[in-house]
C-alpha cells in the first residue's frame, strides 16, 4: 500500500497561519490566549456540572459532554500550531499527521452530533414537557452519547484509512493542521474515492444533524410563540439563543470548509484557513457562552467551594 512506504521516512510541512515573521508573535499570543480560555472555561463547566446535583439533568449532561469534546477537539490542533510558531518549525511526521487527522475528525464530528442531540433535548423539553423525564431518561442520554462516540470513531476511521492509501508528491500542507481537503490537494494519487466518500459520508454527517437541528428549532419556535406570557417566552428563548448562535457559526464554517469546493489559489487557501480557525478555535471558545442563570450560579458556587455532591444530599 502507498502509505506503508511513507510512514517512517516522510514528513509534511504545515503551511501555517501566516508567512509574515512580524505576525508570528501576535498569532502565538492570540492562539495561546484562546486555547487557555477555551480549555479553562470548558473545564470549569464540566467540573461545575459534575459537582452540583442540581445540574444533573439531560441538558447539562449534554453540555458537559460537549465541553469535554471541545477540550479534546481544540487540543488536537492548537498545541501543535503553537509549538510550530514558537520553534519556527513546520514539520509533522506522516504518522503524527494521520493520528491528528483521526482525532480531529472524531472530536469534530462529536461536536456536530452533540449539538444535534442538544437541539433534540430542547425540542422534547419545550414541545413535550410532560413526557420529558420519560423520553430523556438517564439511560437514554447515556446511550445517545455512547452512540455518538461510536459513530464518530467509525467515520474518522474510514476517512483516515482512505488517506492512508494515498501517495503524496508535495510535502507542504496548505493549512496549519492535517485535514482531509489539504491532504487530498497534495496527493499525487487518484483521490476520486476520497472525494466521493467525503461528499456523501461527510455530507451526511454534517447535513443530517443540521437538518434535525433546523426541524427541532422550527417546532421549538412555534411552541414558544404560543406561550401566553412574555416572561415565559423570554425564558424559553434564553435557553436556546446561545445554542443557536454556536450552531450557526460552527455549521456555517464547516459547510464552507467541507462541502463547498475551493480552488488552489492563495486567496482560496487563506479563506479555507480562516474557516478552519473559526470552527477549530473560535467555536469551542464560544461553548463557554452556553451558560444560563443556573449554570452561572453553579460556576460561582464551584469557584467559592460551595458545591453539592450527590452523596451530600
Amino acid at each position: 500500500m502507498a502509505g506503508e512506504n511513507q510512514t517512517s521516512i516522510f514528513e509534511f510541512l504545515l503551511w501555517g497561519l501566516s508567512e509574515r515573521p512580524e505576525q508570528q508573535r501576535v498569532l502565538f499570543l492570540l492562539f495561546l490566549w484562546m486555547y487557555v480560555v477555551t480549555v479553562a472555561g470548558n473545564l470549569l463547566i464540566v467540573l461545575a456540572i459534575g459537582t452540583d446535583t442540581r445540574l444533573h439533568t439531560p441538558m447539562y449532561f449534554f453540555l458537559a459532554s460537549l465541553s469535554c469534546a471541545d477540550i479534546l477537539f481544540t487540543s488536537t490542533t492548537v498545541p501543535k500550531a503553537l509549538v510550530n510558531i514558537q520553534t519556527q518549525s513546520r514539520s509533522i511526521s506522516y504518522t503524527a499527521c494521520l493520528v491528528q487527522l483521526y482525532f480531529f475528525l472524531t472530536f469534530g464530528d462529536m461536536d456536530i452530533f452533540l449539538l444535534a442531540t442538544m437541539a433534540y433535548d430542547r425540542y422534547v423539553a419545550i414541545c413535550h414537557p410532560l413526557h420529558y423525564k420519560m423520553v430523556m431518561s438517564r439511560r437514554r442520554c447515556t446511550l445517545l452519547v455512547t452512540a455518538c462516540w461510536i459513530l464518530t470513531s467509525l467515520v474518522a476511521m474510514t476517512h483516515t484509512f482512505l488517506i492512508f492509501r494515498l501517495s503524496f508528491c508535495s510535502k507542504i500542507i496548505p493549512d496549519f493542521f492535517c485535514d482531509l481537503g489539504p491532504l487530498m490537494k497534495v496527493s499525487c494519487s487518484d483521490t476520486q474515492v476520497n472525494e466521493l466518500v467525503l461528499l456523501f459520508l461527510g455530507g451526511a454527517v454534517i447535513l443530517i444533524p443540521f437538518m434535525l437541528i433546523l426541524v427541532s428549532y422550527i417546532h421549538i419556535v412555534s411552541a414558544i410563540l404560543r406561550v401566553p406570557s412574555a416572561q415565559g417566552r423570554r425564558k424559553s428563548f434564553s435557553t436556546c439563543g446561545s445554542h443557536l448562535a454556536v450552531v450557526a457559526l460552527f455549521f456555517g464554517t464547516v459547510i464552507r470548509a467541507y462541502l463547498c469546493p475551493s480552488s488552489s489559489s492563495s486567496n482560496s487557501i487563506e479563506e479555507d484557513t480562516a474557516a478552519a480557525v473559526m470552527y477549530t478555535v473560535v467555536t469551542p471558545l464560544l461553548i463557554y457562552s452556553l451558560r444560563n442563570k443556573d449554570m452561572k450560579c453553579a460556576l460561582a458556587r464551584f469557584l467559592r467551594g460551595k458545591v453539592f455532591f450527590s452523596w451530600g444530599q
